[in-house]
């Protein structure tokens, strides 16, 4: 099998996919208030295009997906997705990010489709707060879609929290306490400037040096662990005598390129070899050519870079490439 390995001997086996730009949120991280224009329905990638696509990739050793947004479950009978790619040769793990608004009544249909493993976006644990980051939604829904995942049984659940200096990291330690008592991982994130690297980006990044502060301030005894299925670039920790554990995402104050083996394919049909930069390849030209699919496979590893710099940037430092100015619900996060 030819196998996709980039310029700096890395493999690439996980394609995140974003099947749709829309989302029923407005994070203050991921979107503007005002929102953004949205592509039209014929603007995304058809359920048959993804498929295509993805066979194309299958025989090249990508044996990993991600559906993402923004809010993937907006997009009608997913489930449908999910068997098909299931269902394709090489394809081993089917994972889906979500903000679990939508996730309790539809939770049983996509674990019985393939569904993997989930991964639910958590930014607060008060009620009040979360409509302050979400800027719309209630925390009670996605608690439910919590609840739904676990009793279908797809696991591990991971919660992802991107924490903001001022907003929410007085919340860290209650967030490692729902990781002690239940059977969660909780995987903290830096806030990445994705489209928006302005001043209120450098504001509100906090590096993730400050929960294992807070850990051990709380007395819990740590130990790291490599074991969190597909744990990707998580920095991973248990806390002894706990049910859960949690993990540090820091792509700007240690990134993880050296270990990446992801490519993105965006809503619109477009792949991106690294999430940061500019650069993209436009899918459907080639769609209907399993051989220019693949061609064009090789190609993103061919110009994929060796970082994405984003510590640079909140140094002020001079970056090699162009960053992206698209927002990261246009990308898929």
């Amino acid at each position: 099998m030819t196998q996709l390995i980039d310029r700096y001997g890395r493999r690439h086996d996980y394609l995140r996919i974003s099947v749709t730009d829309r989302c029923n949120l407005r994070c203050v991280y991921c979107m503007p208030e005002e929102g953004v224009e949205f592509l039209p329905q014929e603007g995304l990638l058809s359920y048959d295009e993804i498929v295509a696509f993805v066979e194309a990739a299958a025989e090249m050793g990508i044996a990993k997906l991600r559906l993402t947004g923004g809010e993937p479950l907006v997009r009608p009978r997913l489930d449908s997705l999910i068997a098909r790619l299931a269902a394709i040769p090489g394809i081993t793990d089917i994972a889906l990010t979500t903000n679990g608004l939508l996730l309790a009544p539809q939770a049983r249909a996509l674990k019985d489709a393939g569904l993997t493993r989930i991964n639910i976006s958590l930014d607060t644990l008060e009620p009040s707060r979360f409509r302050l980051i979400a800027r719309r939604g209630e925390l009670r829904r996605v608690m439910e879609g919590i609840e739904a995942a676990a009793q279908v049984g797809l696991a591990p659940i991971k919660l992802n929290c991107v924490l903001l200096k001022g907003v929410n990291e007085d919340e860290i330690a209650a967030f490692l306490k729902l990781a002690y008592d239940h059977p969660l991982h909780v995987r903290f994130i830096e806030y990445m400037p994705i489209g928006h690297a302005d001043e209120n980006w450098k504001r509100q990044y906090l590096s993730l040096s400050r929960v294992l502060e807070v850990a051990e301030g709380a007395g819990y005894a740590l130990s790291p662990r490599d074991s969190v299925k597909g744990n990707g670039p998580s920095e991973d920790w248990t806390m002894a005598g706990g049910s859960g554990s949690f993990g540090l995402i820091h792509p700007v104050s240690d990134h993880f390129c050296k270990q990446c083996n992801r490519l993105r394919l965006t809503a619109d049909g477009f792949i991106k070899p690294c999430l940061y930069w500019m650069d993209e390849l436009d899918v459907r030209p080639a769609l209907g050519s399993r051989e220019r699919l693949r061609a064009l496979l090789q190609r993103a590893m061919d110009i994929k870079p060796e970082n994405h710099e984003m510590g640079a940037k909140l140094a002020d430092e001079a970056q090699s490439h162009v960053p992206t100015g698209r927002r990261m619900s246009q990308i898929g996060g």
